[in-house]
């Protein structure tokens, strides 16, 4: 296991992330540290970077390096972008941090800073076809890809912060918006491709202005569920919170919840950004990525593979990711999991699910014995809660509450309904049948591998007449499996109207 820290210094803010790295290719965030640098404020007037925002950027990477030594930080992978990258004293300003902080940065061209934030946004979503609208401070990344493959990417040398500066002449806030809409739709209609773009392509917003926009929208909805990865964005939604914010000065911006006082000031040409490229492709909503550069750098540390293809698979790597993290008894939880899809592929002609929730049973499966990590004792209170804040990759939020609400009935027949009824803006009123009939065939799975020594190596059921029989295939004796298994066999009456018989 190897811990590292990786510095993301940005044209307005520079980030600290502190990453444990384990031996098979897999790793966990363990701290990390943000502040407003504005190192790219004013460079636009003569390209260089001013001594104010030096100081503050060298004050603040002091700071950095201070958490990574206590931390234990073994290595750290510092990398600058568009302000630095564009900067006249570049070099200066770099063998300062050299000799003062103790660390070299890597300035990254544009097409690595592209292919970065694409790797994380990839192998983090299971997203087939995407174009990714990336807003730093100092420049706006547009990346385009189908079948895990980047088709096209620009890179547009105009940011959040690089922008505010440039219009902050052009009248009340409200006609700075405006000109910088009018700014960006002239430079989408010089980019020939964009225009070709498929329809049926999803739009993905990365950046720090992507996060607030979620949570401010997540306040205005009273949303339950605090993860914005993957949260999608109704852009009739978005349009709302742009006119409510581009009419408001500085000081009453500061004042709106969910917007960081720090950002305030630049939000809205970010928001020009969004409303012009959404306006531009006719989108109707899209969803926002909590990873991008960052987590490029991660994924290519911890799974060196990702440099040349996609991780294949990004909820199975997601989910073994947690496994290990949680500590769950690895076999254990491959035997259940196994058994689980047995029984729904062979059970379909009762529930009559789509295959989707067969996705849903397999993080339940995968996770259902995390929370005794907490406590053993109704651990699957404390699955459930786990499952919906463990930031899962490859999932939509509406599959993570279903999948977190089997696993905390996997133990007890019944759902808890007044924790049911603050999602009801993500699952519907008929979901509780589905959650309740899947969270019977996790009860039976894990109950088939009672012990966690494989007892039971598979399931074949037929359906007859009114009893379902299961035959199982024994690698010794499961008289504990099966036991375990048939007192299930009342809740499974109620919820397939079908008698339980186990051999």
């Amino acid at each position: 296991m190897e811990k590292i820290g990786i510095i993301d210094l940005g044209s307005n803010s520079a980030r600290l992330v502190i990453v444990e790295l384990f031996d098979e290719n897999y790793f966990v965030v363990k701290d990390e540290l943000k502040e407003s640098v504005r190192l790219g404020q004013d460079m636009d007037r003569d390209g260089f970077l001013k001594p104010q925002r030096v100081a503050e950027t060298i004050r603040t990477l002091k700071m950095f390096r201070k958490l990574c030594d206590a931390s234990g930080v073994e290595r750290i992978i510092a990398v600058a972008t568009a302000a630095v990258r564009r900067a006249k004293n570049q070099r200066s300003f770099l063998d300062e941090i050299q000799a003062t902080v103790g660390i070299r940065f890597e300035v990254l061209s544009e097409e690595a800073e592209a292919a970065l934030v694409y790797r994380g946004v990839i192998n983090s979503m299971d997203v087939p076809k995407g174009i990714i609208l990336e807003i730093g401070g100092g420049s706006t990344k547009i990346i385009y890809y189908n079948r895990r493959s980047v088709l096209q990417y620009i890179s547009l040398p105009f940011g959040a912060v690089t922008l505010t500066d440039l219009f902050k002449d052009d009248g009340t806030p409200e006609e700075q918006t405006e000109r910088i809409g009018e700014f960006f739709t002239e430079q989408f209609k010089k980019i020939d491709w964009l225009s070709q773009v498929e329809p049926d392509t999803q739009m993905i917003g990365v950046g720090g202005s992507f996060r607030n926009l979620y949570k401010m929208n997540r306040i205005v909805r009273k949303y339950p569920l605090n993860t914005v990865h993957n949260y999608q964005f109704m852009t009739e939604d978005f349009r709302s919170i742009y006119e409510m914010v581009r009419v408001l000065d500085v000081e009453k911006r500061k004042r709106i919840r969910g917007l960081s006082p720090s950002r305030a000031d630049i939000m809205p040409a970010a928001l020009a950004i969004i409303k012009a490229f959404t306006d531009y492709l006719h989108i109707e909503s899209f969803i926002i990525s909590g990873c991008g550069l960052r987590e490029g750098i991660m994924f290519n540390q911890a799974v060196p593979i990702t440099t040349e293809r996609p991780i294949s698979d990004v909820l199975s790597y997601s989910l073994n990711t947690l496994v290990k993290f949680y500590g769950c008894n690895e076999k254990h939880v491959e035997n259940t999991v196994h058994l689980a899809i047995q029984l729904f592929k062979q059970l379909r002609v009762l529930h009559k699910f789509p295959r989707v929730y067969l996705k849903v049973l397999k993080i339940a499966a995968s996770l259902h014995d995390a929370g005794s990590t907490v406590r053993y004792y109704n651990h699957q209170d404390h699955s459930r809660y786990m499952i919906l804040n463990a930031g899962l990759y490859g999932a939509t939020h509406r599959e993570i509450v279903l999948a977190a609400f089997v696993a905390g009935c996997h133990r007890k027949e019944d759902v808890n309904l007044s924790e049911w009824a603050k999602y009801k803006d993500i699952v519907a009123e008929e979901d509780l049948d589905i959650v309740k009939k899947l969270g019977i065939l996790l009860r039976i799975a894990e109950s088939l591998d009672r012990s966690g020594m494989g007892m039971v190596k598979g399931i074949n059921c037929d359906v007859l007449g009114d009893s379902v029989i299961m035959k199982t295939e024994l690698a010794g004796d499961a008289t504990l499996e099966i036991r375990q298994a048939m007192a299930a066999a009342p809740e499974f009456k109620r919820q397939f109207k079908k008698n339980l018989e186990i051999l």
